[in-house]
């Protein structure tokens, strides 16, 4: 959301930077440019006052004209600022350098045409920085008894002109640049302080997604209202978790409660029994449901114990685990004819091997349970392609499932209408999916070709709590071999 968000606002910034740095440097370079109009015509103004009494007759020697020649002369060298006197009909009364005449085109005429009128050269052109070869026209009128006899002209270089404004140019652009770099720290500042409680939400929810419920967001940060959202949704967390936890505890205590009526009524139904003839199908019947019952009853006390207890996450090397597992199930294989082909590599992974032990033994009972006799069931553990988790792979050569059951397959209490003769209540891959989940474990089911079912259960390489506070029940970091609860 950062990358989002954290643009949206340095665009905003600098769209008001640019929008008031263009006014600013306009109006820095028409005040610079303003002052040396106001100079001009302050030197023009002078000039002007001394070509009042020169006479507009060119005969003969005239003192205030060699004076006022000699003022734009010294001007001209000292400023380098061509500057003359010219009559209404264009010819010079003083003039420096001598060489030069009345502009007769552009600015200069403008300026000249509008000094004839009796108005000063108030608003010249703006002279822009890359405008190298730019002059400053000024114009003022030399009024004698109310009448314009003639025009002062200035015509000067603008390269310190066009300087200062690119110095002072720069200063805005480094006030702007620094502005800009406070502004992006202030929006790294500010979004991190707005997304703060975000990720806080989104890692306490990846928690309780997990079978963390204990995990809680500590509003202690942010916006108001995120703050709001922080206590509502731990609210949310705390009602939910009572919910899970009243589930549970209605479901172990249900089932055991049950468990011994029905060891009762089984105990009943064995005495009935004595007293009918040997071979009594309805009594026969009966017992087995009741059987059937009891491994319901105590297979939801394991799916309750499940829910409820957290992972012990350790260093566990997966490969010895399965291995002794595969060893535990190899009787029950070979009993019913079918061959176990375990193919395990050293490899660890973070895990909790009780749990892991516990859903391993779910899915090799199943394995077994729908193969025929003759067949293989092959286990092996690897990396995945990309490393990050370990892979237990347990496949059979069974009838397999369809596309429709495959995705229900793990549901609880669900079984193939084509396996309803095959003893199972529908909850032993359920108990492995809880039992993986607690430890951000997974398993998945797919189809093994030609016929069969394939089943990968996924445990993490590395520690996936690590950096966050240890929930309950994880405890250590310790080394795990092959430790594991006995099959079931």
């Amino acid at each position: 959301m950062r990358t989002r968000l954290l643009p949206l606002l340095i665009v905003l910034m600098a769209g008001v930077l640019l929008a008031l740095g263009f006014p600013l440097a306009a109006s820095t370079a028409a005040s610079e440019q303003q002052r040396v109009v106001v100079d001009r015509l302050d030197d023009a103004a002078r000039f002007a006052a001394l070509a009042q009494f020169v006479s507009e007759r060119n005969i003969g020697p005239d003192e205030r004209r060699s004076t006022l020649s000699g003022e734009l002369a010294s001007y001209h060298d000292v400023y380098g600022i061509r500057a003359g006197i010219f009559y209404r009909d264009n010819r010079s009364m003083a003039v420096a350098p001598e060489d030069w005449v009345v502009p007769y085109e552009g600015e200069g005429r403008r300026a000249f045409n509008e000094a004839l009128l009796g108005r000063r050269s108030h608003d010249p052109p703006q002279v822009w920085p890359w405008q190298t070869h730019a002059r400053l026209t000024i114009a003022s009128p030399v009024v004698r008894d109310g009448d314009v006899v003639a025009v002062v002209v200035t015509d000067s270089p603008t390269g310190q002109l066009r300087s200062r404004i690119l110095r002072d140019w720069l200063l805005i652009f480094a006030g702007e640049a620094a502005a800009m770099l406070l502004a992006v720290g202030a929006a790294f500042r500010l979004t991190g302080w707005v997304l703060r409680p975000v990720r806080v939400l989104d890692a306490v929810t990846h928690d309780i997604a997990t079978g963390r419920m204990k995990s809680r967001v500590a509003a202690a940060g942010g916006p108001p209202e995120l703050r709001n959202l922080a206590r509502s949704f731990n609210e949310m967390a705390d009602h939910v978790e009572d919910v899970l936890e009243q589930q549970r505890a209605f479901v172990a205590d249900a089932s055991h409660q049950l468990r011994n009526p029905l060891a009762a009524l089984l105990l009943r139904i064995e005495l009935l029994a004595l007293e009918l003839p040997e071979g009594n199908e309805e009594i026969a019947s009966v017992r087995t449901e009741g059987k059937r019952l009891a491994r319901v009853l105590d297979d939801l006390l394991d799916l309750a114990l499940a829910e409820h207890t957290a992972a012990e996450l350790r260093l566990t090397d997966i490969g010895a685990l399965t291995a002794e597992r595969v060893a535990s199930w190899r009787p029950v294989a070979d009993d019913k004819g079918v061959g176990i082909v375990a193919g395990t590599a050293a490899v660890t992974a973070w895990a909790d091997p009780v749990a892991l032990s516990s859903a391993l033994d779910a899915v090799i009972d199943n394995a077994l349970k729908f193969t025929p006799e003759g067949e293989d069931v092959s286990v092996a553990t690897r990396l995945s392609p990309g490393g990050a988790t370990v892979e237990i792979e347990i496949a059979d050569h069974g009838p397999g499932l369809t596309d429709e059951e495959l995705e229900r397959i793990g549901d609880r209490f669900w079984r193939s209408g084509r396996h309803q003769n095959i003893n199972g209540s529908g909850l032993g891959l359920s108990i492995s999916r809880v039992l993986l989940a607690a430890g951000a474990g997974t398993i998945a089911y797919a189809h093994n070709e030609p016929h069969g079912l394939k089943v990968t259960v996924r445990v993490p390489r590395n520690d996936p709590w690590a950096g966050q506070e240890p929930g309950p029940g994880r405890r250590g970091q310790d080394f795990a071999g092959g430790e594991g609860a006995a099959g079931g």
